[in-house]
This record gives C-alpha cells, sequence and structure tokens, in this order.
C-alpha cells in the first residue's frame, strides 16, 4: 500500500497496493504466460542437452585499477561510514520526528528506500549492504576495544545455515505486514533498537561472519545479488558475468529453502492484503487484525513452502534418489521472487522513493507522488516481470536438471518443477489483476 500523508499510520505496508481492474485482458495476460513457458521449456528440452552454467569459476576479469578502488580500506572505510551516517539521521528522525509518516522520513527510508531500493542497488552493484551495514560498522568499532580483542569466538554450527535470516526476513515482513502500527515511530525504534540489540549481541559470540548468515537486509541483499552482472569469482576478482552464473553459484545450505520461501510467500501475501474480501475479514475477524493478519502471513508462506516441497518430493520420485532434493533447485526460484518483488514494488519506489528524500531534506509541502506509468502500462510491466522471472526460473532449473540427472530422465525430471512455475504464475498474474 502507498504511503500517503492522509492514510492512518496502521495501514502502512510497503506494497504498492492492488490497482484494481487493469486495463489488460486475463486471458490474454495467461494465455501469454503459459506459451512463454511452454515454449521455453520445449525448446530447452530440445536445445539444451548439457550444463552451461559454471557458477563462481566464471567471468570477465574487470581492470584491476578497478579492484583495487573497489578493495581499498579507505573505500570500505567511507561505505560503512556511510551506512552509519544514514542509519544515525533515520534513528534521530524517530526520536525527534513527528509520529507521522507524511512528515517524517524514517517510515520511508526503511520500508521504501532500504527494503526496496535493495532490489535495483544489488541488481547492478552486487550485494552492496555488506559493505553499508551500519551493524557491521558498529561490531568493528566495538572489537577495538581491549576487551574485545581477548574474546574468542564460537563457531556458528553448520547446520544452522540461512536459518537466522529466514527468521528474520519473517520478522521483518510480519512488522510491515501485520504488526499494528508498522509506520509509528514508538514501533520502529523499538523493532529496530530491538533487532540491532539482538543481532550485536550474537555478533559478539559468533563473529562478524553472523550477519552474512542472520542479518536480514544482508541475506536479502546477497541473494538477489545472485542476479547481479557484477560479482566476484572463486579467486577474488571482480569480474562481469552473465547473471545465470552467479545465480548457479548459490550456496545449498540449510535455511536457503526457507528464507526464498518467505520471501516469495510474504510478497504475495502483500499483494494479497489489499484485496477487499481480506481488509473485510481483518476488520471483521473476532481474532482481532494483528492475530488475522499474521495468519494469513503464514498461510502464504507455508502454500508456497508446500508447493515447493510436493514438487521436490516428485522430481525425486522421477529422476531416483539425490542427496539434496529440496536445496539443488532452490535457486531457480530467486527470480521468480524478483519478478514478483518488481511486479509488487517498482510503483511504490518511483514514487515514494524521491517523496521520501523529499521530506529528509526538508522541503515543505512535499508533492504528491504520482504514478510514473499509466495502468496499462504498469500492468504490462507487471505480468512481464512475474512471466519473465518465471521463464528464468525454467532455464536455471533446466542447466541444474541436465547436469544432476542422466539425459533420459533430465527433461521428464523438470515435469514437476515447469508445474509448480506454473501454478506460482497463475498465483501471481491472479494477484495482480484480482
Amino acid at each position: 500500500m502507498v504511503l500517503r500523508p492522509a492514510d492512518p499510520p496502521t495501514l502502512l505496508a510497503h506494497g504498492i497496493g492492488s490497482q484494481h481492474d487493469l486495463p489488460i485482458s486475463p486471458f490474454y495476460a495467461f494465455a501469454g504466460a503459459f506459451a512463454a513457458l511452454f515454449v521455453s521449456f520445449l525448446a530447452l528440452g530440445l536445445l539444451w542437452s548439457s550444463s552451461r552454467f559454471r557458477g563462481d569459476r566464471s567471468g570477465l576479469a574487470l581492470p584491476a585499477a578497478l579492484q583495487r578502488i573497489a578493495d581499498a580500506p579507505a573505500t570500505r572505510t567511507a561505505l560503512r561510514g556511510l551506512g552509519l551516517t544514514a542509519a544515525l539521521a533515520v534513528l534521530l528522525s524517530l526520536l525527534l520526528g513527528p509520529d507521522d509518516p507524511g512528515r517524517n522520513p524514517a517510515p520511508g527510508a526503511v520500508y521504501v528506500l532500504l527494503w526496496v531500493g535493495l532490489v535495483p542497488a544489488s541488481l547492478l552493484l552486487g550485494p552492496v549492504w555488506r559493505l553499508l551495514n551500519p551493524l557491521r560498522a558498529l561490531y568493528r568499532l566495538s572489537r577495538r576495544l581491549p576487551r574485545a580483542r581477548r574474546h574468542a569466538h564460537a563457531p556458528l554450527p553448520a547446520r544452522l545455515g540461512q536459518w537466522p535470516a529466514a527468521g528474520a526476513l519473517f520478522g521483518f515482513t510480519w512488522l510491515e505486514l501485520a504488526a499494528p502500527d508498522p509506520a509509528s515511530t514508538t514501533t520502529l525504534l523499538t523493532a529496530l533498537t530491538g533487532y540491532a540489540a539482538v543481532q550485536l549481541a550474537l555478533a559478539a559470540r559468533f563473529g562478524e561472519r553472523w550477519f552474512a548468515d542472520a542479518d536480514v537486509f544482508e541475506a536479502y541483499s546477497a541473494l538477489l545479488a545472485r542476479l547481479s552482472p557484477l560479482g566476484r569469482r572463486s579467486d577474488g576478482r571482480l569480474v562481469l558475468r552473465n547473471p545465470f552464473h552467479g545465480l548457479d553459484a548459490t550456496p545449498e545450505r540449510p535455511g536457503l529453502v526457507a528464507t526464498v520461501c518467505v520471501l516469495l510467500g510474504s510478497t504475495a501475501y502483500d499483494g494479497y492484503s489489499d484485496d477487499p474480501s481480506w481488509i473485510n475479514t481483518l476488520q471483521t475477524s473476532p481474532l482481532g487484525r494483528t492475530p488475522t493478519a499474521t495468519l494469513g502471513l503464514l498461510a502464504s508462506i507455508a502454500l508456497v513452502a508446500t508447493l515447493y516441497c510436493l514438487c521436490a518430493a516428485a522430481t525425486r520420485l522421477v529422476c531416483g534418489s539425490h542427496p539434496g532434493p529440496l536445496t539443488a533447485f532452490a535457486h531457480s526460484l530467486v527470480p521468480i521472487a524478483l519478478g514478483y518483488l518488481i511486479a509488487h514494488y517498482f510503483s511504490l519506489l518511483v514514487t515514494e522513493g524521491p517523496r521520501t528524500v523529499s521530506i529528509a531534506l526538508g522541503t515543505d509541502n512535499a508533492p504528491e507522488p504520482l504514478p510514473p506509468l499509466g495502468p496499462g502500462g504498469l500492468a504490462a510491466l507487471q505480468v512481464v516481470a512475474v512471466v519473465t522471472g518465471h521463464v528464468l526460473g525454467v532455464i536455471a532449473a533446466h542447466d541444474r536438471s541436465v547436469r544432476l540427472f542422466p539425459p533420459a530422465r533430465a527433461v521428464a525430471g523438470q515435469l514437476p518443477l515447469l508445474t509448480l512455475m506454473i501454478v506460482y504464475t497463475i498465483g501471481g498474474i491472479g494477484l495482480l489483476l484480482n
């Protein structure tokens, strides 16, 4: 839902808000999606018989001078300082600013500039939040204390993987989509300071590596950065690469499936939360708005996860035993999640982003955000984003399938994945056209 000064804070949820009655035919939208998926599936089955993606072994090395600048301590220090300064500005806005998202830039900074803005930033520049993360900066400052230097860190259990990031991601999406008054300065201040305290305490125990596995913004940025043309090769070189190579290098770790399913499910719930029938349910539920919204968010995530697990089980049934059927194809969900994010939040970023900056700069009477596209253009962008994400997911899954399974079973083993993509596509387009 788009932020507007007239909206009560309790209605803030960072999605763009569904545009009802979009001027696009449901028949053509669904027919085009099915055609794109089936044609890509058939073409891949006929023309793509061996794996072509090489993960972090690929890429065209950028000039050494550019890498020296990117890796220079002064550059890293400046970026950490920038992140810390921005975090301090948000904190001061929450402490001293008015409790009104129309006049306080902090809610827009968190829900729009940070959360939604990380999508294009990570796609263009890689995992940028790792360099900007103010919690990393605070942790490094704390390590300069004499007592901290003598403290030995406990090793992170391998089985923990990305489960902390999945939990943190659910917590953040719950805050924006289900919590009471998510744009309230009190709510945001309590949530952000509490989150920072927990993260810093656990980093003090496990070391700086904790942020990569547990910080919601780092995990989110790093996952989307898998599709960035800018990346690191296994030898550490900064390279330009085919984004599919970066996607193929996604580590198959515990919690990866949960992280992607939370991202997909929460985005789907955000799209559905503007539906009049669901709004009526929230308003009339005997449980109250927050418990009902929480159950709805959990149900959406559970549905996405259940469908993926069924798909993995079917793939194992068709192709035979595989040591990690769940994580082997989890990377193919990342382009789908990206397509949903673009479809749902493009309008929010380009309208509310500049307005948030205007408020932060102290501009009086910040202009009302204007939609960047007409209804028809926005509808087309949303449908294309969702369908393209699914087609890219089919390509990533096919390449992994022909690598893992014998040729006779590789194509047949993708039928469950194709079915899953079709189901996700129906749901995604259905939410847009609702």
